[in-house]
């Protein structure tokens, strides 16, 4: 199967799916959908929930890939590129959403504090525990900006070896912070602990992304786990995923069963973005799912002022509060996102800076990066993570 030369095979078609669990969690409950939230919360789980931490484990995956492609490359990681391709990708579109919730605030329309744009602005309303819907879901971005703050520093001081052991400290004591926390707000509906999302109880699912990426060339000398990747019988791991989301609200379940569903999801990240010409690996890589992917920023951007469970209002309503989202996400892709990626590129060949197509990762350097180092393990010079 043929691909662009600027994409990681099936990983818009993962996106893809991500974003759809968010907006299908978001809609039930709105006025007009046919599955109630009451419904959907007890024989799903919160699958939304779920679509945000898939998309943690490929960010930590491509972002990691990246860093190590660029050392490889030039013998160091350049922080001032790495945030200079950062900030034309997120902040555009992000502080345009800011700006109509700005103006939709002050007509009246929707109902904002000073508190909802301070703790926005600053990425950092994942602390927020009070947070209004329409901002709600910035507390995912939030994390990626701190992973994006945090992570390269963590590579550029400590390389590769003793960065893994953090990642690998990361998956571990993260869930121990969520059952904490979820221990400790028991019994009280209203504390503020119920609506925290911190970074150190959420980093374990961007963890399990880089250590894949700073494992992946050994693993790939691995038989074992090559067979495990290539096996039809790896998409058991689905229900498994499926069945700790419906649980997740159990602090058990989020102490022990956590570890497990970041590894299923990194087999099945490993899985897919090796074998694209399986039935599976088709479908992710089918223009129309890929390009949903590749809109998934933009979605998951506009679609929470459209997907509003708690209005009466008719825009909020199914079925055009869907149509409004997805407008909205192509306007902000076509006018905001691509204009400013074009801007980035243009800077970039005029600076003779290494192309970087952030969001979606370039196949040539990230695997480029993989073949290398698998090919000096088959040498005999196994790779330092």
């Amino acid at each position: 199967m043929a691909h662009s030369s600027n994409r990681i095979p099936s990983l818009d078609g993962f996106r893809a799916i991500s974003i759809l669990l968010v907006v299908y969690g978001h809609l039930c409950g709105t006025h007009g959908f046919p599955v109630s939230i009451v419904n959907y919360s007890h024989s799903l789980g919160d699958v939304a929930h779920l679509g945000v931490l898939v998309f943690f484990v490929i960010s930590g995956f491509l972002i990691t890939s990246l860093l190590m492609s660029e050392r490889e490359k030039t013998g160091s990681i350049s922080l001032k590129q790495f945030y200079f391709r950062r900030v034309l990708r997120i902040f555009p579109a992000f502080y345009a959403l800011i700006l109509v919730v700005f103006l939709a605030s002050l007509l009246g329309w929707i109902s904002l504090n000073g508190r909802d744009f301070a703790f926005a602005l600053t990425y950092t309303i994942n602390y927020d525990a009070y947070r209004s819907w329409q901002v709600g879901h910035l507390w995912s971005l939030s994390i990626e900006e701190q992973f994006y703050l945090l992570w390269p520093l963590a590579l550029l001081a400590l390389r590769e070896r003793r960065a893994l052991v953090v990642a690998i400290v990361a998956i571990f004591t993260a869930p121990l912070v969520r059952a904490g926390i979820s221990w400790l707000g028991r019994g009280h509906p209203h504390s503020p602990l119920h609506g925290i999302v911190v970074f150190p109880a959420m980093c374990d699912y961007l963890a399990t992304g880089c250590a894949l990426a700073l494992l992946r060339p050994w693993l790939l000398a691995q038989g074992w786990y090559v067979r495990l990747t290539a096996s039809p019988w790896l998409l058991a791991t689905v229900p498994v995923i499926l069945v700790i989301t419906r649980f997740s609200n159990h602090a058990l379940v989020l102490l022990f069963c956590s570890p497990l569903l970041n590894v299923c999801i990194a087999l099945l990240i490993e899985s897919s973005t090796r074998h694209d010409g399986t039935l599976a690996g088709r479908f992710l890589n089918w223009k129309p799912v890929a390009f949903v992917g590749v809109l998934s920023y933009s979605l998951y951007l506009w679609q929470q002022l459209f997907l509003d469970r708690d209005s009466n209002q008719w825009i909020n309503a199914f079925p055009q509060n869907i149509v409004f989202a997805v407008v909205a996400a192509l306007l902000s892709y076509f006018l905001i996102e691509r204009s400013f990626l074009g801007f980035r590129h243009r800077l970039e060949r005029a600076a003779r800076l290494p192309r970087h197509v952030d969001g979606v990762g370039p196949a040539t350097d990230a695997q480029e990066w993989v073949a290398k180092r698998l090919a000096d393990t088959k040498a005999g010079n196994p790779p330092v993570v």
